[in-house]
This record gives C-alpha cells, sequence and structure tokens, in this order.
C-alpha cells in the first residue's frame, strides 16, 4: 500500500502539469483537473480495497500456480517411477526372451541329436531286415536247387532203371520191398 501511494506522489511530482505555465491550483489548468481526478480515482480504489483484492487474487493465482507446480513435480516423479519400473519389465522381458530363446536352441539340439540316433536305429534295424531277408532268400534258394537236383536225380534214376529193368528184374524187386514191408511190419 505505502508502495502504491509513493508511487502516485511520484508519478504526481513528475508530471507535466509542473510544467504548465500559469498558477497550476486552478480548475482552468487542464493538467491540474486530471491530476485531482487521477487522485481521486486511486482514492476510490483504496476506498473499496481494490488493491488488497487485487493482492489476494494475485496471491491465490501464484498458490495455484504453485499447486500446479507441485503437482507437475508429483507427476514427473510419478512418470519417472513408471518409466524406470517399464524399463525394468522390459529388460526382465528381454532376459526372459533370451532364456526362451537359449532353451529352444538346446531343445532343437537335443531334438536333432535324437533324430540322429533314432535315424540310425532305423537304418540298422532296416540293414538287419534286408540281411534277414537275403539269408532267407538265399536259403530258399539252396532249398529249390536241392529240391529241384532231387527232381532231377529221381527223374535220371527212374529213367536209368526203367532203361536197365528187364520184367524178371522188376518182379525181383517188388518181391523184395513187399519181403521189406512184411518184416517191418511184423
Amino acid at each position: 500500500m505505502k508502495k502504491l501511494t509513493l508511487t502516485l506522489g511520484a508519478a504526481t511530482l513528475a508530471s507535466p502539469a509542473l510544467a504548465a505555465s500559469g498558477p497550476f491550483f486552478s480548475l482552468g489548468n487542464s493538467d491540474f483537473v486530471v491530476s485531482i481526478a487521477f487522485i481521486l480515482f486511486i482514492g476510490i480504489l483504496v476506498y473499496f480495497k481494490v488493491p488488497r483484492t487485487i493482492m489476494s487474487m494475485l496471491d491465490k493465482r501464484a498458490e495455484g500456480i504453485q499447486a500446479n507446480l507441485s503437482e507437475a513435480r508429483t507427476l514427473r516423479e510419478e512418470a519417472q517411477t513408471l518409466l524406470a519400473s517399464y524399463e525394468r519389465k522390459q529388460n526382465e522381458v528381454k532376459e526372459q526372451a533370451d532364456r526362451i530363446v537359449a532353451a529352444a536352441k538346446d531343445e532343437a539340439e537335443s531334438a536333432a541329436t535324437k533324430a540322429r540316433a533314432d535315424l540310425e536305429h532305423a537304418i540298422q534295424r532296416r540293414l538287419k531286415a534286408a540281411e534277414e531277408q537275403i539269408e532267407s532268400a538265399q536259403a530258399d534258394a539252396v532249398k529249390e536247387v536241392r529240391d529241384r537236383a532231387i527232381q532231377v536225380a529221381v527223374a535220371a534214376a527212374a529213367d536209368v532203371l526203367a532203361k536197365d529193368m528187364d520184367s524178371a528184374r522188376a518182379a525181383a524187386l517188388i518181391d523184395s520191398s513187399i519181403e521189406t514191408v512184411q518184416a517191418k511190419l511184423h
């Protein structure tokens, strides 16, 4: 309030009214009238406590700004905390992803090793089965050759016997065969 009064007093002393010619304290001097009107205007403002109202409005505005600054500071701290939390979560997720990738690689390697072992086992089984089939085919071929050789030998023997056989000899063979059968049956 004192500052306002001092400011008004200084403004009045430095006014062009002091530079005007003629008596200053006369109603004919427009500078005097304007100075009086200004002082009355300032007095009315002081009477109705306008400076105090303006000051309280400015104080409220300053308090509002201070509250906004405090809220902004709080929000900034919360944002920094949230950012740190998200960065920590991002690092955790990255580490987890790295572990998953490493586990997948290990699993793929073990699956490949198992697949190789299974393939070798399957190849060994197939080789063994093929060898068994070859041995079986070989045995069948040997049996077939023996059977055929026996058939050929029997046919050749029948031909030889048929050529060498006369009726007397055939009758003697039949009689000896009958005696052999009788001896075995009794």
